[in-house]
């Protein structure tokens, strides 16, 4: 299991209600779900809930390098991994 960050940025981390957070998954699907698990167990202060909604329509980037189409759960994480979590916003 490698221990990875979860950046969020706008209207992630907004959702989120953190800016980033350290998760333990092998994929980029196991990461993903580990961290909405974890705010349906105790939400953040600020969080609006509205996370898996964002991460539906967010592109993502593994250390620099975009996951573009690749289905999540074949995303393999290294150790000490930055998940980047980009969701869609206006001004290019």
């Amino acid at each position: 299991m490698s221990t990875v960050t979860l950046r969020y940025w706008a209207a992630a981390k907004q959702a989120a209600g953190v800016a980033e957070e350290t998760i333990s998954a092998e994929t980029l699907a196991a990461a993903l779900e580990a961290a909405l698990s974890a705010r349906e167990r105790n939400p953040p202060s600020g969080a609006d809930c509205g996370l898996r909604e964002v991460l539906a329509r967010s592109s993502f980037l593994v250390d620099g390098t975009p996951v573009g189409v690749r289905a999540p759960e074949t995303v393999t994480l290294p150790e000490a991994a930055v998940v980047e979590v980009l969701p869609p916003f206006a001004g290019g």
